[in-house]
């Protein structure tokens, strides 16, 4: 099969479920069926899905849907660094956060930096939370396992759900690029009542990759689900 090949389980005519595997059309000819503006279903049949496959098919038409009916949206975001060793000058991972949010489109409306002690970033956190301004809260440090790596504890008690996903596919987009270390990240997302909060490690190299490949593409998506 070709790279990029989807996979879907269909029920055969004995009723079974089977496998296949299927590859994607030409890049050129995906972009167009995309901008054709023929709707979500044209994209999905163009990478061979089609009605019959019941479920899926639906609920990846449904996804695709409300992507699209949430482009555009802008959030309000607060960034907060924990670290013992950086300064505002130094402070690379912040940085690239409030570059990369603000070039899609987004509002930073808090930006701080506070050493690795529980207390110190369980305030930080608590005011912006009391405050309601910021709809999106990224920390970036303090997710490994050294004895002083405390954000995850303090961030994990204020949230009311947590969206494991993003600690998984964070881990495995990692592997790709750092192997087993990446295992020892214990970066996470959750919903602190209608806040968004993402739990990144401190490494500038994590903070692109997080922020380009996960937050960045589903971070509309997300906050038309938040605001319903």
């Amino acid at each position: 099969m070709g790279e990029g090949a989807l996979e879907e389980v269909r029920p055969d005519e004995g009723g079974e479920q089977v496998e296949a595997r299927v590859d994607p059309p030409a890049e050129g000819q995906a972009r167009q069926d995309e901008a054709s503006g023929e709707g979500a279903n044209l994209v999905l049949e163009a990478h061979g899905f089609d009605s019959r496959g019941g479920g899926l098919y639906y609920a990846l038409v449904a996804t695709e849907e409300h992507r699209r009916a949430a482009a555009g949206l802008s959030a309000a975001c607060a960034i907060l660094t924990v670290s013992d060793t950086r300064t505002a000058e130094t402070d690379e991972g912040g940085g690239l956060l409030a570059a990369g949010l603000a070039g899609a489109g987004h509002r930073v409306v808090a930006r701080a930096l506070v050493r690795d002690e529980p207390a110190a970033v369980h305030a930080r956190l608590v005011e912006w939370l009391g405050a309601a301004e910021a709809e999106v809260i990224v920390t970036t440090g303090g997710t490994g396992i050294a004895r002083r790596d405390t954000t995850v504890e303090v961030v994990e008690r204020l949230l009311d759900r947590r969206i494991d996903g993003f600690g998984e596919l964070f881990r495995m987009l990692s592997f790709r690029e750092v192997g087993a270390a990446a295992m020892l990240s214990r970066a996470l997302a959750g919903l602190a009542g209608r806040t968004a909060v993402f739990v990144l490690p401190g490494s500038p190299a994590a903070v692109r990759l997080a922020l380009d490949e996960l937050i960045l593409p589903e971070l509309p998506h997300l906050l038309r689900e938040l605001r319903r």
